[in-house]
């Protein structure tokens, strides 16, 4: 059953979202509006070394007053290629520069009120190569044991959606 889409009107647009409401046709005729966001699609790392750590930061989500371990991750630039954004924003936020990337897991984390798209890599090691430039993203940078990680989740010390699908996703390999 396919919702039938037949306008769309901007509420509010800056340069990372475009708030919208929808004029939605429902499968049995009803109509009804529906609020929407669009954004520029994100990328992120899931950067582990040979001791079965993960590379990740520990930040303030102000939005809902939290706190929580994430995987280093932000916005594709413009005419950016997504594994070159993980690769940037592994090192802006943590002053690790990852190892060769490859493709983890693609998400769509709100699909039901934005279309935010998630690319997540992977990459076997990285090189520190100083501070991070972007200082003000996390407030520690630790490698993790991967066996920590369902303690961390069961213990609400990673909430952020995406960062616990990609770990979960890790813990699934071999």
């Amino acid at each position: 059953m396919r919702w039938q889409v037949h306008s769309e009107e901007p509420l509010y647009t800056d340069q990372w979202l475009d708030v919208r409401v929808a004029d939605v046709e429902l499968p049995d005729g009803r109509h009804l509006d529906h609020r929407l966001i669009r954004t520029a699609p994100g990328a992120g790392a899931v950067v582990t070394d040979d001791d079965r750590r993960v590379l990740l930061i520990w930040r303030h989500r102000f939005i809902t007053d939290s706190w929580g371990w994430e995987i280093p991750m932000g916005k594709i630039d413009e005419g950016e290629e997504p594994v070159a954004a993980a690769a940037r924003e592994a090192e802006e936020e943590t002053g690790w520069r990852p190892g060769p990337l490859s493709p983890l897991l693609y998400t769509q984390p709100t699909n039901g009120l934005s279309d935010s798209a998630h690319h997540i890599f992977r990459a076997g090691g990285a090189t520190h190569i100083g501070p991070p430039t972007e200082a003000w993203e996390a407030e520690r940078i630790e490698w993790v044991p991967l066996a920590d990680i369902r303690r961390l989740i069961d213990k609400r010390d990673i909430l952020c959606g995406t960062s616990m699908a990609a770990l979960l996703y890790i813990l699934t390999e071999p």
